[in-house]
Formats: C-alpha cells, structure tokens, sequence
C-alpha cells in the first residue's frame, strides 16, 4: 500500500453522490495497492482457474453518514486483474472500474521484496517494495488504521446513483516498506489529474499481511 497526498479538487468530480472525502489529519490520500486473491468464491461457489490472481488498484478514501453513525469506505478509481471473466463479473456485481490485463507478481521471502506487474499498451507497469521490521497492528487514529480500517466500498454508477457494501475482515497486521518503485503510465491509464500526485514522493508506505475477506452485495443509496 503506497500513499499519496491528493489535492480535493482533483477528485471531487469522483466522490459518489451522498459520501463526501475522507481524510487523516487533514490530508485526503490516494493509495497503490497491490494484492492477491486466494481461494475466491463467488456467492459461496469456487471458479475453476479463477480462485487465485493479482490486482493492482488506485483508491480514494470517503465517508457517508448513516443512521447507525459515519461509514468510512473506499472508491476505486480502477481495478486491474489478469482474466476478462474476473473483470466482467465485478462489473456486473458492483459497477466497479475493473480492466483485464496480463499480470504478474513475485514475493521473496528471503529479501522482503514484493512487486506487481500489469502489462499495458505493451510495456510493463509495476509496484515494488521491500518489507521492513515486524508486522504489528497499528495504533488507533494512525495512518496505517486510517489506510487498513475502511469496511465499506462506495461506487458512482453509470446512472448516477451510488452503490454501496460491507467489506468485511479483522484489523490488519502492517510492517512498513522500503525502496517504493512505481513504474506506470499514469496519465494513460488514471488520467491527467493523476500525474502530479502519483509521480510525487509517497507520504508512507506499508505492507499488510491480509486475511479472509467477505464482500457484501452492493445496496444503492
């Protein structure tokens, strides 16, 4: 998870209707976040050659005040995956901006190195670090919480409504990271408002050890 300062203007034409931006002491963020999938199922059912795979996502953070007090949650400026199907199922589920790409990762062990690669108009994009120090849950009103601890995900749907639903997980352990790589076209695959930020320096960055997850269906609001 590599951080980034945003400006708000930047993203307001973003934010789905009835959240407003979240930020931590003051900063709105965006963050590169690169993961695996493992063992996935699809209500409850096991995809054959589709239970283990990459994705590389660009996310804001946002808030919505419910009756049950603020949901903090995420919006997702796109989603890449490795298979076609993978994208177009959480298209039709949640309306997410997911893109289909040939993929690839590696983890040493030995080395603490971690990196993912999308291959996008046949030049290799990615996202590397190394780990540093000892994963550990992260203090309350930290940044690596803020960052880790957004249980629901936000989407502006193409007819102008929002969608919403649950993410749940246990808090994450977090270790920061070292040596932050970010290799991309920016501009060609987020847009123009993204090339400032994402070619600044990160304000933090941190690996997340993950855990089972649960996404619910999504509810408009």
């Amino acid at each position: 998870m590599v951080n980034y300062a945003a400006d708000a203007a930047a993203l307001k034409s973003l934010v789905p209707r009835g959240t407003e931006l979240d930020d931590w002491n003051g900063v709105i963020q965006v963050s590169m976040v690169g993961f695996l999938f493992l063992r996935t199922r699809v209500m409850g059912l096991p995809v054959p050659w589709h239970m283990n795979f990459e994705e590389v996502n660009l996310r804001f953070y946002v808030r919505r005040r419910a009756p049950d007090g603020w949901r903090r949650g995420v919006v997702f400026v796109k989603e890449i995956v490795p298979r076609r199907l993978i994208a177009t199922v959480a298209r039709s589920f949640y309306d997410e901006p997911y893109a289909a790409m040939k993929m690839r990762h590696q983890i040493e062990l030995s080395s603490g190195k971690i990196e993912y690669a999308w291959r996008w108009n046949d030049s290799w994009n990615s996202l590397s670090a190394t780990v540093a120090g000892q994963a550990t849950l992260p203090a309350e009103n930290s940044e690596e919480a803020f960052i880790t601890e957004h249980y629901w995900g936000y989407t502006a749907r193409r007819d102008g409504s929002t969608s919403e639903y649950r993410v749940e997980h246990p808090r994450w352990k977090v270790c920061q990271a070292v040596n932050v790589l970010f290799d991309c076209d920016v501009a060609g695959l987020y847009g123009e408002r993204f090339v400032d930020v994402l070619g600044a320096k990160p304000q933090s960055a941190f690996v997340a050890e993950g855990s089972a997850v649960t996404v619910g269906f999504g509810e408009r609001i």
